[in-house]
């Protein structure tokens, strides 16, 4: 009778508890400091550094761990939008108000884009986002709803460096906002009123996510 293998399950568990304990006290030490080392962020996770090692060979690695979460978590927040049964200035502040949680939380990465990431990987963690966002404007523009004075490729990228902005804003410790703020001001740099733009995030916002409604 073949002896049974020894339970692995708890130390894959301890590894992945492990792991994600240090992605997010990561998140938050190069939040407050972008030249935090490895052994302080193991420090601050509370394990050995040939733990952190272990899981993250290197700076580089780590970086990329957050940027890959990122990815995904702005993949989430964007999915299923947008709507083509709601109003294009609807869906766009929906549409902010969904991304900006995640915005908010990775908002490090702006900081680590040239020193670690590359502005290629950051645009290809930006592209779920970028992408459900054309398809708002040009709907948008297509109704009149948004103005037209700039093809929709150039006003996403207006709007995407506005937001980018905002939350560059938010790291330097100049701005505060839970995702209306911007959602007022995204709505207004397309062509919305600014009365208009208020009263439109207030609704979506009474309203919930989207999934809460169905």
């Amino acid at each position: 009778m073949a002896s049974k293998p020894v339970a692995r399950e708890p130390i894959r568990r301890n590894a992945r508890s492990n792991r994600a304990r240090i992605l997010a006290t990561a998140r938050q030490e190069l939040g407050r400091n972008p030249d935090v080392t490895l052994e302080e962020i193991a420090r601050a996770s509370g394990v050995v550094r040939r733990t952190l090692f272990g899981h993250f060979p290197g700076r580089a690695a780590l970086v990329e761990a957050l940027a890959e979460e990122a990815s995904q978590a702005l993949q989430a927040a964007v999915a299923g939008q947008p709507d083509a049964r709601e109003s294009p200035e609807r869906a766009l502040a929906r549409f902010v108000l969904a991304i900006w949680p995640v915005g908010d939380r990775y908002r490090l990465l702006l900081a680590l884009a040239r020193q670690d990431l590359g502005v290629e990987r950051v645009s290809e963690v930006l592209s779920p986002a970028r992408e459900a966002a054309a398809v708002i404007l040009e709907r948008g523009q297509r109704q009149g709803v948004f103005h037209g004075h700039l093809p929709p490729a150039v006003l996403n990228a207006g709007l995407e460096a506005l937001t980018l902005s905002l939350l560059e804003s938010v790291n330097a410790g100049a701005w505060e906002d839970d995702g209306t703020r911007t959602a007022v001001a995204t709505l207004v740099a397309a062509g919305i009123a600014e009365r208009q733009a208020v009263d439109v995030v207030k609704a979506v916002v009474s309203e919930g996510p989207k999934a809460d409604r169905e």
